[in-house]
């Protein structure tokens, strides 16, 4: 997706297919259809705020990640758990691939909602095996292994009519020192930064 283009689309769910194909060519992630139809649902899903945000007693807003997590661990149902696993994972993957600039201001970074997502999608994926649900068991398998690249997918997406900061440049090597992001790492390399991590002291 070139930078600085105005998109006019009256279908979110074909604008995202697009987009998606197009962040995983060029981030070079491969992912099986029913993975790549799920991430296309997510994205589409997500963009109304009425189905990524919550009501709570503070108002509208995103439940924290430890609190989804107790929501799975006390889910009084197989049902209920995996909702809220699935929730969790969404959740992660949608704000560190779409909102990990915000994060440098917050407690809570970008390794800490690929952790959780990752380990969310893995927990479904064994669930789902264990019952035989083998279709669903394959996408959450793969949305687990390949967490932090789909991040950069979905990080491509956000950025495509973005012009990057000095701050920025300093985020991206921090995300890039935190995370491994190759997408981090070819950013900078287009905005002339050499990514070298920090030398470890010795004592």
């Amino acid at each position: 997706m070139e930078p600085h283009t105005v998109v006019t689309t009256t279908n979110l769910a074909e604008f995202f297919r697009g987009a998606v194909r197009s962040a995983l060519a060029d981030q070079r992630v491969a992912v099986k259809e029913p993975t790549e139809h799920y991430v296309v649902n997510m994205l589409t899903l997500f963009a109304r705020a009425e189905h990524l945000y919550e009501r709570t007693p503070d108002g509208t807003g995103l439940k924290p990640l430890a609190l989804m997590l107790a929501d799975a661990l006390e889910a009084t149902s197989t049902a209920a758990r995996e909702l809220a696993l699935q929730r969790l994972g969404d959740v992660s993957l949608f704000m560190a691939g779409l909102f990990a600039r915000g994060f440098a201001r917050r407690l809570v970074d970008v390794d800490y909602h690929i952790a959780m997502g990752g380990r969310a999608y893995g927990a479904l994926a064994h669930s789902h095996e264990r019952d035989r649900r083998l279709a669903p068991a394959q996408v959450f398998g793969e949305l687990a292994a390949k967490f932090q690249p789909l991040v950069d997918v979905l990080g491509e997406i956000g950025d495509a009519a973005y012009v990057y900061t000095q701050r920025d440049i300093l985020r991206l090597y921090e995300i890039w020192l935190k995370t491994g992001s190759a997408r981090a790492n070819r950013l900078l390399r287009r905005l002339g930064i050499e990514a070298a991590p920090v030398a470890m002291r010795t004592h």
